[in-house]
């Protein structure tokens, strides 16, 4: 078998047509969006494959298409030999990681991803919030100017590599830690278009109802170490990945981290599985010398040399 670290994309690396053309050409594939599709009772696929992108930016179409999408490369990987040593996923790419550890089913990880994606975008209408990309500026500097804001809430929510982070919280908080993070010598600040102050303390209501979904879930050991967004620690109990997924969607996404501590391990190669190159990039931003393939259709997926 061949060895990989696998990276598992987030909300943002999703695109109109994403996964058709494995699912044409992949019977492991195919089988994964039809199983998801009887999950949910309705026609994911379509969504994913056709849009319109307007249906499928909604959060809650969002999260379990990138899911679906990943979990399908993933089996395809599988059934030619080339398996996880270790795994992360952004955001919620971390319930794929999840899936490819062992620890969740495919069903109960897409019912999970459904639910945060709605209950993340209810909690944005409860608390309306923003976020905005941050460049120039490490999580360290960006996070002092969060805690110089005055009045209001705003977090650096993804400390995605040393020149890139996102801030989050109520907008006037995050207009005002816009202005700061200028003036204290970031390259560009840019707003982003969401519907909610994403891993901040405005998702507490989001918690609240992801905790009592979690609680209805099976989660199994995993069999592979999967690092944590909230703590950039390997978690492998199902306790502590209960804990892990409930408590990401109030911590910031600690990527930049989370990488250094694969990057630790020498030996395997790192390999992006789903929708993207997202994570690559932001590998490269971290560690010029790190391996990074990426597999998201049928081509890249035959073409990985590990």
């Amino acid at each position: 078998m061949n060895k990989a670290v696998f990276l598992f994309p987030g909300q943002g690396s999703q695109f109109v047509g994403m996964g058709a053309e494995l699912y044409k050409s992949s019977e492991v594939a195919r089988r994964v969006f039809e199983e998801v599709n009887r999950t949910l009772g309705f026609d994911l696929a379509r969504v994913a494959f056709e849009g319109p992108e307007e249906e499928l930016t909604k959060t809650k179409n969002t999260q379990p298409a990138i899911l679906t999408h990943s979990v399908a490369v993933l089996r395809e990987l599988e059934a030619r030999q080339i398996t996880p040593v270790a795994a992360a996923g952004h955001s919620v790419g971390e319930y794929s990681a999840y899936v490819a550890a062992g620890s969740l089913s495919l069903p109960d990880a897409v019912r999970l991803v459904r639910r945060r994606g709605e209950l993340m975008y209810e909690a944005g209408l409860e608390k309306p919030g923003t976020m905005a990309a941050v460049l120039g500026l490490d999580g360290s500097r960006v996070e002092e100017v969060c805690a110089a804001v005055e009045s209001g809430v705003v977090r650096a929510a993804n400390i995605n590599t040393p020149g890139q982070v996102v801030i989050s919280g109520e907008p006037a908080a995050v207009d005002a830690a816009m202005k700061l993070a200028k003036e204290a010598g970031a390259k560009r600040v840019v707003r982003l278009n969401v519907s909610g102050a994403f891993h901040s303390p405005l998702m507490e209501s989001a918690v609240l109802g992801l905790r009592e979904v979690l609680a209805t879930v099976t989660i199994h050991p995993a069999r592979i170490p999967v690092i944590a967004n909230a703590t950039a620690l390997a978690v492998t109990e199902p306790e502590a990945i209960r804990e892990s997924l409930a408590s990401q969607l109030l911590s910031p996404v600690r990527w930049e981290s989370s990488m250094r501590v694969l990057l630790e391990n020498p030996g395997s190669p790192f390999l992006e599985v789903g929708p993207g190159k997202v994570l690559k990039g932001m590998l490269r931003s971290i560690d010029r010398t790190a391996v990074c393939e990426t597999a998201g259709e049928l081509q890249e997926i035959e073409a990985v040399a590990i």
